[in-house]
């Protein structure tokens, strides 16, 4: 797959005429996603994603690092973190930035190694594509766990996207779930292959998480359908 956002990163750490990045999806028209945010202070952050790194402990894992501003602000604090991203541009600027310990790699990928938290944002449940795939990350995600350790996630409900009906209801679509979208990315006239990225809505990830042996816990609501999610291992759960 094109680099794209790697792309996007290093032209704009580097000065090299950086240009517009737009997302697309399969429910929305294109849109612009400042590059300047990828690179955000801890001030700068969302509610939900400082209460995310506030609650950080341990040996933490920063999934889909993209720029390093999360890892970075926990390193700063003195925290042990170790962050990955499947792209190869995010882990180049993420190194230049000074993240001590960062990998260009999948998370279904790993194995053998314990973290106490687990991090996921900027839409963490994203990266599970769709709801079917849901259980394989989850279940993969447990194995990543320590003994006492948490996976701390945030998502949208979409419900807001969707046209209602005068009952209150939502018009949603009749062969998948309505929070499962399609994205592109566009950037200096290439654009990426289509790729699948899940939103989930609080209700179900919890009914999903508890049935997959996680308990579920809503830390944070934001402005804006937003939350961010604890989870952790159910003390009857045996491996």
């Amino acid at each position: 797959m094109k680099d794209i956002l790697g792309n996007a990163l290093k032209d704009y750490f580097y000065g090299n005429n950086p240009d517009t990045l737009f997302t697309e999806t399969s429910i929305s028209e294109e849109d612009e996603l400042p590059l300047p945010y990828l690179f955000r202070s801890f001030e700068e952050m969302p509610l939900l994603e400082q209460t995310a790194l506030k609650n950080c402990r341990g040996k933490i894992l920063d999934i889909g690092c993209g720029a390093g501003s999360h890892a970075l602000w926990l390193q700063q604090e003195g925290k042990k973190v170790w962050a990955i991203d499947i792209s190869e541009g995010a882990v180049e600027i993420a190194q230049q930035r000074g993240v001590a310990n960062v990998r260009q790699l999948d998370i279904m990928a790993m194995e053998g190694e314990k973290y106490d938290t687990l991090l996921l944002l900027m839409n963490g449940t994203g990266i599970f594509g769709t709801l079917q795939q849901l259980p394989f990350y989850l279940n993969q995600l447990k194995k990543l766990l320590a003994e006492k350790g948490q996976i701390l996630i945030d998502s949208s409900d979409l419900q807001y996207m969707y046209d209602t009906t005068e009952e209150g209801g939502i018009w949603v679509p009749r062969n998948h779930y309505y929070g499962e979208l399609e994205f592109t990315m566009t950037y200096k006239g290439e654009t990426s292959q289509k790729f699948p990225w899940l939103y989930l809505d609080a209700h179900l990830f919890k009914e999903i998480a508890e049935e997959n042996g996680f308990t579920f816990e809503v830390l944070e609501v934001g402005v804006h359908f937003d939350y961010l999610a604890k989870l952790t291992l159910s003390t009857h759960t045996h491996p």
